[in-house]
């Protein structure tokens, strides 16, 4: 049986898994001097990581050829996806915010809105939620220019500090979810491998002190 093999979102996710990983016993000397290599063994070859980006985490999870994977939960409610999400590892956090030009009254008026986002599909489900119909325009650079150029009367994206916000003249309208790393499991994997899998979330959940999360299947297109 191959070891069990995580897939790491690459940027900046990355170093607070590996961390992560050596504080609940699982050395990463690979990560080290990792160059270009896109497999590394972990904890003595007992485990493979492979790095790619946030959505090809949750693609090579949910067709199996990745046991596990971390990857923020901004990515999961975009992509959605056929998996288990088994633990909030309390690290990467920050929020999706619905954000506008200071003293713009969004929810004021009856004129249509049009709002811009890398996350068409989590500002979709909001202002569905909402009973709001917007237009909304993906944007895959920085969605701040979208209001400053007009195109667009507000943005819908991730928010930490707040600060790009501000010395765009941009401000919080009103915070969607919060948003963090998040541990997910193939559902083959966990059928078959569950002991291996149930050790490793117990041991990363000690060293992580996360909010508690129940394990819950997403099924989202």
């Amino acid at each position: 049986m191959r070891p069990l093999r995580i897939a790491l979102t690459k940027g900046r996710l990355e170093d607070g898994a590996v961390k992560l990983l050596e504080r609940a016993g699982y050395p990463c000397p690979a990560f080290r001097e990792k160059g270009r290599r896109l497999i590394l063994p972990v904890a003595g070859g007992s485990m493979e990581a492979v790095l790619c980006k946030a959505p090809d985490v949750i693609t090579y999870v949910q067709n199996g050829v990745c046991d596990l994977g971390i990857v923020g939960k901004d990515t999961i409610l975009e992509k959605g996806g056929n998996f288990y999400e088994m633990l909030d590892l309390g690290y990467g956090r920050c929020r999706f915010a619905l954000a506008g030009p200071r003293g713009l009254n969004f929810f004021s008026g009856y004129s249509a809105r049009t709002v811009a986002s890398k996350y068409p599909n989590v500002a979709a489900e909001y202002f569905s939620g909402k009973k709001m119909d917007v237009r909304i325009i993906k944007i895959e650079g920085s969605v701040e220019l979208a209001p400053l150029l007009g195109l667009a009367d507000a943005i819908v994206d991730l928010v930490e500090t707040g600060r790009t916000l501000k010395e765009n003249g941009l401000e919080v309208i009103e915070t969607i979810c919060g948003v963090s790393a998040r541990l997910i499991v193939s559902a083959s994997s966990l059928k078959f491998r569950r002991e291996e899998i149930e050790n490793f979330k117990s041991r990363l959940e000690t060293v992580s002190r996360p909010e508690k999360f129940r394990t819950e299947r997403t099924e989202k297109g």
